[in-house]
């Protein structure tokens, strides 16, 4: 018997068919309150974050993307393991991230009408402007979330194996229907489809893992082997493959890993930082990850294309190999702190300019971090504004320096 997950708009009958179709076939239903234990068993995950994920239509501000990549990780990885038992029917929307390689899924989606959908919500006694709302905020979540695993629309029919407008059948002939697909050869537990099986859920556990770095990646997995597909771009690239192929042949089942851009990541063309004043090459360091990835995130939306430390060890071997523009240095670190992390760099890279952002600094650090040659100093929480503005002052101070003729003596290089 083949796994079947159905995706329901509001007010398409969705439990009914569900409840109706198990009894039919005399297999396990599985509901998203069962993958959601699984997340907060094995990874920590909150069930309540994730069903407003799933449930809910996007806030005003949203879900940073870093926690949305971790979400979307974890689930993928918890339907992998529930798709490795056959037999059992799902309804939600975390069936969208089962792969086409895993042919004993069936995938269904219970359409209608808006009109339609409103009347059925109406006969079960809402109102009509509730009803309407409720249809409404339906389509706009499932929208929100196809868009985000699947890039398109949730009535794409590409995404469905059957696809049942509700408004032209009954529960009865809906059920009927799904239970003669369900009985089809072509939907058998192969040893092909257990091998894909098996490749689907190495490739989302290093998913998770990469995700709790902060990397945002397509994941593929054959026999071991692990291609990581980079989506999004980056100034440092050759360092960002090594890192994440380091995250990636550390879980369990790894035999080799390969990061490489994707189809979806491209080079910027010259019109990527439109403004002059953005440098091309600023790198973040601060040892609170989710303070520097949301920071991260922020500078993107104006144009920066940041990389990111999170210790001064990490800082300045990515100022040795790489010689950013313009960094954003915290002080408090464990190892090198940021004084000590300041100091070398103005010594080996005198024209590199750093700005100072802690929330631990005192008057005598900031007087220190000024005559070690710091281009600014900036306490947390700081306004965006103030410090995009404050990187782009530094940036102009680079690039008048790089008009300037080089003196050879200003830089001692460490042995």
């Amino acid at each position: 018997m083949p796994v079947i997950v159905i995706d329901a708009a509001a007010h398409c009958h969705g439990p009914e068919v569900v409840e109706a179709l198990a009894r039919h076939l005399e297999v396990e239903r599985v509901d998203d309150w069962a993958l959601f234990a699984l997340a907060a068993d094995r990874y920590g995950m909150s069930p309540k974050k994730l069903q407003r994920q799933l449930s809910e239509p996007p806030s005003f501000f949203g879900t940073p993307r870093r926690e949305r990549v971790r979400q979307v990780a974890v689930l993928r990885a918890c339907i992998a393991d529930a798709v490795a038992t056959d037999g059992w029917i799902y309804q939600g929307l975390v069936g969208h991230l089962l792969p086409r390689t895993l042919t004993h899924v069936l995938k269904v989606c219970l359409a209608g009408t808006h009109e339609w959908r409103v009347d059925q919500a109406v006969a079960a006694g809402l109102s009509r402007r509730d009803a309407d709302r409720i249809v409404s905020r339906d389509d706009e979540t499932r929208a929100e979330w196809t868009s985000l695993v699947a890039d398109t629309g949730p009535w794409d029919t590409d995404l469905y194996d059957v696809f049942l407008p509700m408004h032209e059948h009954s529960i009865d002939e809906a059920v009927k229907m799904l239970a003669g697909y369900a009985t089809q050869p072509v939907l058998a537990l192969t040893p092909a489809v257990q091998r894909a099986i098996r490749d689907f859920q190495l490739a989302a556990a290093v998913n998770v893992a990469l995700a709790e770095g902060g990397h945002d990646v397509d994941v593929e997995a054959r026999d071991g082997a692990v291609t990581i597909l980079i989506k999004h771009h980056s100034m440092f690239l050759e360092r960002h493959q090594k890192e994440l192929e380091a995250i990636a042949t550390a879980v369990d089942g790894v035999t080799s890993a390969t990061a490489r851009p994707g189809p979806d990541y491209s080079e910027p063309g010259v019109a990527f930082n439109v403004e002059l004043e953005v440098p091309s090459k600023v790198l973040l360091v601060d040892d609170e990850r989710e303070f520097v990835h949301t920071l991260s995130e922020r500078l993107q939306s104006r144009r920066f294309t940041p990389a990111i430390a999170y210790d001064g060890e990490q800082a300045l071997e990515m100022v040795r190999n790489d010689e950013p523009e313009v960094i954003v240095l915290d002080l408090k670190m464990p190892g090198i702190d940021g004084l000590e992390v300041l100091r070398r760099v103005k010594r080996t890279n005198p024209r590199t300019e750093v700005i100072i952002l802690t929330g631990h600094g005192s008057d005598r650090e900031e007087e220190i971090a000024a005559e070690l040659g710091a281009f600014a100093y900036l306490r947390k929480p700081v306004d965006l504004d103030v410090l995009t503005d404050t990187m782009k002052a530094a940036y102009r101070k680079v690039n008048a320096a790089d008009e300037e003729p080089a003196d050879d003596t200003m830089a001692t290089h460490e042995p």
